[in-house]
């Protein structure tokens, strides 16, 4: 499943993407149009109900399109069985509340993603950390969740989704249970990994100063792609 990251080259391809919910009475997406490019780092903004965290879903396979075309690195996206081996091997995701497994210490939770993978154990434990030793928590590394503080979960989340070397990071308002203090440093890790690895990055914020640091911003409304800057040339 793995493509080519070619600098310049198109990760994801959107063509009339549209989700329903509830028999269609609920229109989540209502026909996005959107090309993201190697290396970018896009900012995904709107009110809440615009379909901005129902679009991230979709990038990251955890959901399915009712209609239209989703395409990564030039191919469809999996779909069921192949999901999960998708989102293990191609990218990582954060999400808002963390989404640690709670009776697991800090480094088991990092090598959860692995498991897709032919890493042995002692692989497998040595990356993860490597990665907590990167964010910061190399203290922390046989703690519980429940006993690390916020900022400290969503780093333990952070290095999870690194676990297999990704080249595309998916982001889910990553600072929104965040006191202002944890969130600026979790926004400035985020940002420094997406530079020092050369990931794309589509992160999802309410937040316009979040928003002012990407390289483009989508704006959303109603489950539509209401402004783009920066769009890459040939944009659909």
């Amino acid at each position: 499943m793995s493509g080519s990251r070619t600098a310049g080259s198109c990760v994801y391809e959107l063509t009339a993407l549209k989700k329903d919910y509830d028999e269609g009475s609920v229109q989540a997406l209502r026909g996005v149009d959107l090309r993201i490019m190697e290396g970018e780092f896009v900012a995904i903004t709107g009110p809440s109900g615009c379909g901005k965290s129902t679009l991230l879903q979709m990038l990251g396979a955890l959901d399915e399109p009712t209609d239209g075309t989703l395409k990564y690195r030039g191919a469809p996206l999996p779909h069921h069985s192949q999901a999960s081996a998708y989102r293990a091997r191609e990218i990582g995701i954060i999400f808002q509340a963390f989404h640690l497994l709670p009776t697991f210490t800090a480094v088991e939770n990092v090598q959860m993603p692995m498991l897709e993978t032919d890493r042995t154990a002692g692989d497998r434990k040595t990356r993860a950390l490597e990665l907590l030793q990167a964010v910061g928590l190399e203290k922390r590394v046989n703690h519980f969740p429940s006993k690390l503080s916020g900022g400290e979960r969503q780093r333990v989340a952070i290095a999870r989704s690194l676990g297999n070397s990704p080249s595309v990071l998916l982001a889910d308002e990553p600072t929104g249970n965040l006191d202002s203090e944890n969130a600026h440093f979790i926004l400035d890790l985020i940002i420094r990994l997406h530079q020092e690895h050369r990931m794309t990055l589509v992160l999802i914020t309410h937040d316009p100063s979040i928003a002012a640091r990407a390289s483009r911003v989508i704006h959303m409304k109603d489950g539509r792609v209401v402004s783009d800057s920066n769009p890459p040339p040939g944009a659909i």
